[in-house]
């Protein structure tokens, strides 16, 4: 008996081990990381969106919101809510994309995201970065601050 619950004691350690490791597999914004590589990673965040813990792929994308966009969407819980709602749930689990810069300047960069659906069906968003100016952690991050609504482009059938 006490050796079942030494084994079940140390299924349970390294069951939270790994959680722990598995939580620091999110990344954080850091001033090396390109534009397009902050569209990037949000998408293949969203695109597995479970696969770190449950909405960890949501918690990626807004780990690289700018701050203002943050007090736009609300925190967390409400982002989770926004990104799962009708405008946006096709992101999550979704089978592909594509990112193709379309325009910017010294401080923001525009990129149009073409994103085909767990569904087969296509959107195309307008996805917009902007480097962090002030100071603090986030200083020359570049960090999302609007993604439009999506528009529908069809079916891949």
């Amino acid at each position: 008996m006490l050796k079942k619950i030494q084994i079940a004691l140390s299924f349970l350690v390294l069951f939270f081990i790994l959680i722990s490791i598995s939580k620091a597999e999110i990344l954080k914004p850091n001033s090396n990381i390109k534009p397009s590589e902050v569209v990037k990673i949000q998408l293949l965040g969203l695109q597995k969106n479970n696969d770190v813990y449950e909405d960890s792929g949501i918690e990626q994308t807004w780990n690289f919101a700018h701050p203002n966009n943050k007090k736009a969407t609300g925190p967390l819980d409400k982002f989770k809510t926004m990104i799962k709602s009708n405008n946006y749930q096709m992101m999550i689990n979704h089978i592909s994309h594509t990112i193709t810069q379309i325009r910017g300047g010294d401080n923001w960069v525009q990129f149009e995201v073409i994103i085909l659906d767990k569904n087969k069906i296509y959107h195309k968003f307008n996805w917009q970065v902007e480097k962090y100016k002030e100071d603090g952690p986030l200083k020359d991050c570049w960090l999302t601050t609007m993604v439009s609504s999506p528009v529908s482009l069809g079916s891949s059938i």
